[in-house]
């Protein structure tokens, strides 16, 4: 199977899922360049000096950004012990009396890759109705969720062309990160963050090989992500490619939780992919073993795999490292997006532009022409 298909829309020149393609390989030059941003300009410091003393954090985005929201709450209590939490938009919205009830200080996190999400912007609104102060991230200068926001961490280089979010997901997932770390006081983490980028440059360079090669030995007929912890919402976002940019059924769950009840779809047309954590290392590889008892196809993503899960994976994917565990998640999402990216093309869909999506959800209230999106 080649790695690009020409385009059914006229276009000779743009190939199906080129920009996918070369968005996803361009991430650990991404994240290079945004830490450079964030370490030489003077936004986080202006952060710093205004949300430091804030007792929770409340991350809040839609679809790919409520993923990272995920990732994104759980690394921002491991590296500051700060309580935080991760919500959709929508759930702000509609029961705004349980996700804000009983809080006192709290900072809102308001995540958009294009700045003009309308839930995301709804949220924004309806905080500053709160007087509640808010931090924006997004990939787009100018939009109007940096208007309404208190104060925002912008990434244009983060932006992509395609439809599906990639690089912008793991480089504001970065961001937080690194704001988190420069709040927290910690050095070594942040400079363990700026070795992020040469880890993932290293793993690239045979990552997409090894998943196309092995993505087209196989025909399955659905997928499955697992993670725990701050793995969870990776797990979230490698399904959620797997479904937009190849239009496969897939679904994400806690891999104990795989256990109770959802175990009974394993078949050798299911792709189980687990993003093995190292602090739940020895119960999630227990799982493993014993999904692979059961016939299913699965493939490991790790720091470092040893021989018994090595066994028990079809496909093996080591990122290798020396970082901390926290400052090393943004890589594991790359198995899911070349997953997406490769069985879409496999399908002959173009994963660039995904049937019924848009770059940004803008509800028909906010624009007369309604577009849908998972961002």
């Amino acid at each position: 199977m080649s790695d690009m298909n020409p385009k059914g829309d006229g276009d000779s020149q743009q190939m199906a899922g080129a920009y996918s393609k070369s968005e996803i390989l361009s991430q650990p030059e991404c994240w290079a360049d945004c830490l450079k941003q964030l370490r030489e300009g003077s936004r986080i410091g202006e952060i710093e000096k205004r949300f430091r003393s804030f007792s929770e954090w409340l991350f809040i985005g839609c679809g790919s950004s409520y993923y990272l929201a995920l990732a994104a709450a759980a690394s921002w209590t491991a590296i500051t012990g700060t309580p935080a939490r991760a919500i959709p938009a929508s759930e702000l919205l509609l029961f705004p009396d349980l996700a804000l009830v009983g809080r006192g200080d709290i900072a809102p996190v308001l995540i958009s890759r294009s700045g003009r999400t309308s839930e995301v912007l709804r949220a924004a609104q309806f905080l500053n109705q709160k007087k509640i102060s808010t931090i924006a991230i997004s990939c787009a200068a100018g939009q109007k969720l940096e208007e309404l926001a208190t104060i925002s961490i912008l990434l244009p280089r983060a932006d992509e062309l395609s439809t599906v979010m990639t690089r912008s997901f793991t480089s504001m997932l970065l961001a937080l990160q690194y704001l988190a770390a420069s709040l927290g006081g910690k050095t070594e983490f942040i400079r363990a963050l700026s070795a992020l980028p040469e880890a993932g440059e290293k793993l690239l360079q045979t990552l997409p090989v090894r998943v196309r090669q092995f993505m087209g030995q196989h025909r399955f007929s659905d997928y499955v992500c697992l993670g725990q912890g701050p793995y969870y919402g990776l797990a979230c976002e490698s399904m959620l490619k797997l479904m937009e940019m190849s239009c496969s059924y897939a679904q994400c769950f806690h891999p104990m939780e795989f256990r109770h009840g959802p175990k009974s779809i394993v078949t050798r047309e299911t792709l189980i992919t687990f993003l093995l954590s190292e602090t739940g290392y020895d119960a999630e590889r227990e799982v493993l073993e014993e999904i692979k008892g059961l016939g299913g196809t699965t493939l490991v993503m790790a720091n470092k795999v040893e021989n018994r899960a090595r066994a028990a994976a079809d496909l093996v994917i080591e990122l290798d490292c020396d970082l901390p565990e926290y400052a090393r998640l943004a890589p594991y999402v790359f198995a899911g997006q070349l997953m997406g990216l490769y069985a879409g093309l496999q399908k002959g869909l173009d994963p660039d532009r995904p049937r019924n999506l848009s770059r940004v959800v803008i509800l028909k209230e906010d624009e007369e022409r309604p577009e849908h999106a998972a961002i």
